[in-house]
């Protein structure tokens, strides 16, 4: 820490403030996590790709979730457990910037998906005889497209607008990771334009998504009532089962990281690190193993391939 300012060449990453002396026995439940998210996305994606029955526009967007989820652990925690076990908390100041943009373009991006699945299963449920001729999977790259292109276009000025800022008061970020907030709170200079830009990113991307996936499951929960057999109401119930788990567990970690960084002074920092930590490495965990749970599909395909190699 310093008391003058300067314009750093390269930030310090902490680790977990007030936990240093315990970053090998943290690092063992994030490795460990990490590894099953690698794993599970992979074979989610290998499944889908192998199995001609499952290429269908949900099972293609859950691969692309999956790619997206290996992407969004891996901009984190490769060098998040470089800090844990080598103290390598060294990063340099455009390399800062770019895990930033990854790790949030990448966020950006999943939630896009998210909604793209609660959608998906509206169609189904609510309008199952047009289902084949909306949700097609010539839909699926162009939404693909959308989700980049708007995850570009709303976090890429975030970077812009650290750049502009004349002097930090200290490079050393008490993080595991290159977060917007923790970075703008190290400049020596007014940042009320990126604190006031990262609530509208953060309000565009996830309270809009959020609303709309909202939205399709009133819509949902409305039509299934309505059905008129107790079998047709679980059936219905049980296809939306997974994706309701998954975008409450990523939502939820969401909104408490996102909240904390403002407004939790009384939350211990440890605490509120450990949290965004789980928020970006957890959720990538746990898809592949619910979907994998719950999709029967899924689920029968990978037993396939496991007898397969057998």
């Amino acid at each position: 820490m310093t008391n003058y300012t300067f314009y750093p060449t390269y930030f310090l990453l902490v680790g977990i403030p007030g936990l240093e002396h315990e970053h090998i026995w943290i690092s063992i439940p994030f490795c460990i996590i990490y590894v099953l998210a690698l794993l599970g996305n992979i074979m989610v994606m290998v499944v889908i790709l192998m199995s001609p029955i499952l290429h269908q526009p949900m099972f293609i967007l859950l691969s692309m979730l999956a790619f997206n989820d290996e992407l969004l652990c891996t901009s984190v925690a490769p060098k998040m457990l470089s800090i844990f076990w080598f103290s390598d908390r060294a990063i340099s100041f455009n390399g800062c910037l770019l895990q930033m943009f990854f790790i949030h373009a990448f966020s950006s991006i999943e939630s896009g998906f998210l909604l793209s699945m609660a959608y998906d299963r509206y169609i189904a449920i609510n309008k199952p005889l047009w289902y084949s001729s909306i949700i097609t999977t010539r839909l699926i790259p162009r939404l693909v497209i959308v989700f980049v292109v708007r995850a570009v276009v709303l976090v890429g000025p975030c970077l812009v607008l650290i750049k502009r800022f004349p002097a930090f008061k200290t490079n050393v970020i008490a993080h595991s990771y290159c977060e917007h907030m923790a970075v703008v709170k190290l400049a020596a200079a007014d940042i009320r334009v990126n604190s006031i830009y990262g609530l509208f990113v953060a309000f565009t991307i996830l309270f809009f998504d959020l609303l709309f996936i909202f939205f399709s499951y009133i819509m949902i929960f409305n039509a299934v009532f309505r059905l008129p057999s107790k079998d047709a109401r679980l059936k219905a119930f049980n296809t939306c089962t997974p994706h309701m788990c998954v975008f409450l567990s990523f939502y939820s970690m969401a909104i408490f990281s996102f909240l904390s960084h403002r407004y939790g002074e009384k939350i211990p920092p440890y605490v509120h690190i450990i949290f965004s930590d789980s928020y970006l490495l957890v959720p990538p965990m746990l898809n592949p193993l619910i979907y994998g749970i719950k999709t029967t599909l899924i689920r029968e395909e990978i037993w396939k391939i496991l007898k397969k190699t057998q």
